[in-house]
């Protein structure tokens, strides 16, 4: 039996890339994607905040999607990358502790928001005549305060445990970043309670979520396929599958990740999942809704045309 130890002030990061020529061609696909990421959501944000034609619900609510999503990547790969490239592996018990905050305050606001996106679609969809009073500034406005102080009480409760369980003599987190699964592992004490609050949580902020994603979609495409209007319809159905593909890619890995048994989970396996919803996904999702969304790429072209003709 390990021994306790409460004199470390640290955990080690094992990472995601083997310290090998592999580990080295890895981390070149994974930085240009960051930085991918890093730019399409941050002009995605600057975009709609700017452009007085996206000052609709849909697209404040796709601004704190890409709000979320570039705060989201940035706390877990600068570290990520800066400990693969200086070997640096240690992370303090604080740095840990704020890492582990915004990660999970960011996933289920992330979450939250995706099901007030498809509320949106269906209002405007089903009850387009009821639109403008259900879907308003203020409305938008309390949906996006909801989904943050939900996400930051359900993350201020699991960082305050993760912080104060025992750890064993071994505080190597096999991860690239502070996981709370991955953290749980290395625990001494009895956490079976508090994997039934992990499950809670993911029920509220994902399963849940999900469902009335799934809900709302279905009377959405029912509505859809009774429309007269063609254009119309195809207008509806890319909006909806954009989205749809979007909500695909964020609840899978999470679901796989919090909800599969211990039994069936592998470090390894976990990593790689991990990747979707920490890198790829907010990689993803800007390119997503901007090559799917002709609004979207009429206000990207406008700003270009703009910002060319002030440099002639």
């Amino acid at each position: 039996m390990e021994n306790y130890n409460q004199t470390s002030t640290e955990f080690i990061l094992l990472g995601l890339f083997p310290p090998s020529k592999l580990g080295l061609f890895l981390f070149t696909l994974i930085i240009p994607i960051f930085l991918m990421a890093l730019t399409g959501n941050l002009c995605m944000v600057l975009l709609i905040l700017l452009n007085a034609h996206l000052h609709t619900p849909m697209y404040f609510l796709l601004s704190q999607l890409s709000l979320v999503d570039l705060i989201y990547i940035c706390t877990t790969v600068p570290k990520m990358a800066s400990s693969f490239l200086f070997g640096n592996k240690s992370i303090s018990f604080t740095g840990c502790g704020i890492q582990c905050f915004f990660f999970v305050t960011l996933a289920g606001s992330e979450g939250l928001i995706l099901m007030s996106m498809s509320y949106d679609r269906y209002m405007a969809i089903c009850f387009p005549l009821h639109y403008p009073s259900h879907m308003n500034r203020r409305v938008c406005v309390l949906m996006i305060l909801g989904s943050w102080a939900m996400g930051v009480v359900n993350s201020c409760a699991h960082t305050f445990y993760i912080l104060h369980i025992p750890y064993c003599r071994s505080r190597t987190i096999n991860h690239f970043f502070c996981n709370v699964p991955a953290m749980l592992t290395l625990a001494c004490g009895d956490t079976r309670v508090y994997e039934y609050t992990v499950f809670l949580s993911t029920f509220v902020f994902l399963l849940f979520p999900f469902m009335v994603i799934l809900g709302s979609y279905g009377k959405v495409l029912l509505a859809v396929y009774h429309m007269r209007s063609q254009e119309g319809r195809k207008k509806a159905y890319s909006t909806c599958s954009a989205h749809l593909t979007v909500v695909t890619l964020f609840y899978a890995p999470f679901v796989f990740t919090y909800l599969c048994p211990k039994s069936f989970q592998c470090p390894v396996e976990d990593k790689v999942v991990a990747v979707f919803y920490t890198i790829l996904t907010p990689m993803l999702n800007p390119v997503i809704y901007s090559l799917r969304n002709k609004e979207v790429l009429g206000a990207l072209k406008r700003g270009a045309g703009k910002f060319f003709s002030t440099r002639m």
